[in-house]
């Protein structure tokens, strides 16, 4: 396990912020399940990689990162700051809100293991979809984040995709819902060997940074999540 101090951490290219309010973490509160215990440094780390999930990237986050670090999911591997960027901000431009249910720390190892329950929004449809998940964070020699891997258990419960597509009787439904939900869990587990889903991902790891938007300096980063928190505040109200 990588243990770094609460103050600074340094690495080729100097001193990395090493305090919850310097990068900006709003998942200050990180929960640990019975003989866990995080270093002081490793929750900066989980509390940043939550705010990716919660769709609140910034450039101070990304600077825990390992520039040529590798984020995979079953629908992408995006490996270097350029794919991995554009993956984290594309969350927050499409995704919109997104809300963390819960999580839990299950091992402060290396990798750091996290279960996540977390609800997404889709526009089209604007009701919610929850994913269940595993995310394993692996950490280099420097402390940086080197490897996060998202692991969907493949829970689809009753939301957003199931009753748009399956709008028969209730005890029709509930057994394509079970369809459904049999097919997405081998979905899950195929994603991460299956030749044509492998490469699909890699695809669209590649094809993210083409259409997604990554600031270029923090004044642009502040500009884009004032405009993206604009859009949450819009959507609430209506």
């Amino acid at each position: 396990m990588v243990n770094r101090p609460a103050s600074t951490v340094h690495n080729g290219s100097g001193a990395v912020p090493a305090s919850m309010n310097q990068i900006g973490v709003s998942n200050k509160l990180i929960m640990e399940a019975p003989g866990v215990d995080l270093s002081p440094y490793n929750k900066i780390l989980v509390g940043a990689v939550l705010d990716l999930f919660e769709g609140k990237p910034s450039l101070k986050h990304l600077s825990l990162w390992n520039p040529d670090a590798t984020f995979i999911d079953p629908i992408t591997t995006a490996q270097g700051y350029n794919r991995y960027a554009a993956q984290w901000y594309g969350l927050a431009q499409v995704l919109s809100p997104v809300e963390i249910q819960s999580h839990e720390v299950i091992s402060a190892g290396n990798p750091i293991e996290v279960k996540l329950h977390n609800r997404y929004t889709f526009p089209s449809i604007n009701k919610p979809q929850d994913i269940h998940s595993v995310v394993r964070i692996w950490l280099d020699d420097h402390g940086k984040i080197d490897r996060v891997e998202d692991r969907w258990d493949g829970e689809l419960p009753e939301g957003a995709l199931s009753e748009a597509v399956f709008w028969l009787a209730n005890a029709v439904m509930r057994m394509m819902r079970r369809l459904l939900d049999a097919a997405f869990r081998v979905y899950c587990s195929a994603a991460w060997w299956l030749p044509p889903i492998v490469a699909f991902r890699k695809v669209l790891a590649m094809t993210m940074p083409v259409i997604v938007k990554v600031p270029k300096n923090e004044e642009e980063d502040i500009k884009m999540k004032a405009i993206r928190e604009g859009g949450f505040e819009n959507k609430k109200d209506r």
